[in-house]
């Protein structure tokens, strides 16, 4: 069909559909009964009405429904229209002489014509590039960095940090490899040094709901021990983590782990972890010859108490070599305690957490066995969407030497301005063993940038 017949027939359209309404309305409202006075006429003449209001209805509807067909016959020219126009300069100079249109016209139709390939070609460049960088997202995997600024004033002679320092700036790299598996690396940057804190593959499609790793990773003795220190809620880690399991590393190895879920009775949920690693850990376990494997343990229970309440409550055993002798070992006890409230549809901006872990360590080394015991209290408390506030009780004998005891706490309040910004205040106070105090006043800037994945729960 030629353009200046679709345009007519797209102008007619509307006009024809304008004056058959006009002509129903006229019939609608034409009188159906003459102005006879008889009783029976008049009767005649409403029926007659009637009917013919009837007649009139199912016009109507007949109308709307060629109406409707129309509006659709009209959208299928439109889109012939607009598939079958001219590109060229020649073809858009031919339509602009068909309708009339002035010699200024033709020329900006025909420069927006000569300009069309060149759009075009940016419009794929564009959509190829766009799918390109989508392709490489996919495949890509998620980055992130998060820094640690701490600075500290007041007086520590036994454990003391610098009065400012950019502690850690961790980056994390994280990707499914395949459907079977997801790989996760968290690499730390100090004013020390830089190491492979965390990286490790985890095969989450095993048989029998089993779920392994392969890697370095921190072990799953605790609570404390298996935290990344920008999720800690306080500035610094507990003394019974720095007297018995190794302090800011921790027990964090080379190694493989396997992990199994089930169900247990009256609704807890179980969690059995066993893990095999090197056996070098900081100061807690040292490897000797290649068959000086540690090895670590954990049975975690969880129970739902109420819609908002859950306990969580696990038990922990390690073992390895330690560096007091070719053949002395060192053994780990531990108890950690988790009790969370989180109300879901009432003060939101409210939640409480309280923590506890108790850890026995028993140290072969000459002349005696050390014999040590460790352990934290903490509850913190979310006063508003931004404001968390806290405090924490702690209690250490030293592994080398259980006669050595130290006793401290801490009191922390902690800003969010943002998820990505955590800003934080501590008071610290320390009694050391031989009497010796220690108060320091620290304060945290933490801060996120790229996709960090959630840390186990």
């Amino acid at each position: 069909m030629p353009t200046s017949m679709r345009r007519s027939a797209l102008h007619a359209f509307p006009i024809l559909i304008v004056m058959s309404l006009l002509a129903v309305c006229a019939r609608a409202q034409t009188p159906a009964a003459s102005s006879s006075a008889a009783t029976a006429a008049q009767s005649a003449a409403q029926s007659a009405a009637g009917a013919s209001d009837s007649a009139a209805e199912q016009r109507i509807k007949d109308l709307e429904e060629r109406l409707i067909a129309l509006e659709g016959q009209v959208r299928m020219l439109k889109q012939q229209a607009a598939t079958n126009a001219p590109a060229g300069p020649a073809a858009s100079q031919s339509q602009a002489a068909a309708t009339g249109a002035a010699p200024e016209s033709t020329s900006q139709a025909a420069a927006q014509a000569q300009n069309e390939p060149a759009a075009t070609a940016s419009r794929d460049q564009g959509a190829s590039i766009g799918g390109a960088t989508g392709m490489a997202k996919a495949l890509n995997p998620d980055i992130a960095l998060i820094g640690n600024f701490v600075g500290s004033a007041g007086r520590n002679t036994v454990a003391g940090i610098p009065s400012m320092e950019m502690r850690e700036s961790e980056l994390s790299v994280q990707a499914v490899v395949d459907p079977y598996a997801r790989a996760d690396f968290f690499i730390s940057f100090g004013e020390e040094g830089v190491a492979l804190e965390e990286g490790y593959i985890t095969f989450t499609a095993l048989p029998a709901g089993f779920v392994a790793k392969v890697g370095k990773m921190r072990s799953a003795f605790g609570k404390v021990n298996t935290m990344h220190s920008h999720v800690l809620p306080w500035i610094d880690r507990p003394l019974v983590t720095d007297n018995l399991v190794g302090g800011e590393d921790g027990i964090d190895d080379a190694g493989f782990s396997i992990t199994r879920s089930f169900a247990g009775p009256m609704g807890i949920y179980l969690e059995a972890t066993g893990q095999v690693y090197r056996g070098d850990s900081a100061d807690v376990f040292e490897q000797h010859q290649k068959s000086d494997l540690s090895t670590v343990a954990h049975l975690r229970g969880y129970h739902d108490i109420t819609e908002s309440t859950n306990l969580d409550i696990g038990l922990s055993y390690a073992r390895g070599h330690n560096d007091a002798g070719f053949d002395t070992t060192t053994s780990l006890y531990g108890v950690d305690a988790t009790l969370r409230w989180k109300p879901l549809r009432r003060s939101i901006y409210h939640s409480f957490i309280a923590r506890s872990e108790l850890v026995w360590s028993q140290r072969q080394q000459f002349p005696v066995e050390q014999r040590a015991f460790g352990m934290y209290a903490s509850a913190d408390y979310q006063l508003g969407r931004r404001w968390f506030m806290g405090g924490r009780f702690d209690l250490a004998d030293r592994a080398r030497d259980a006669s050595l005891r130290d006793k401290g706490g801490a009191f922390t309040v902690t800003y969010w301005p943002s998820e990505f910004a955590q800003l934080r205040g501590e008071y610290r106070h320390v009694n050391y063993a031989g009497d010796i105090n220690a108060n320091e006043l620290r304060m945290q800037v933490m801060f996120a940038i790229g996709a960090h994945g959630a840390h186990p729960f």
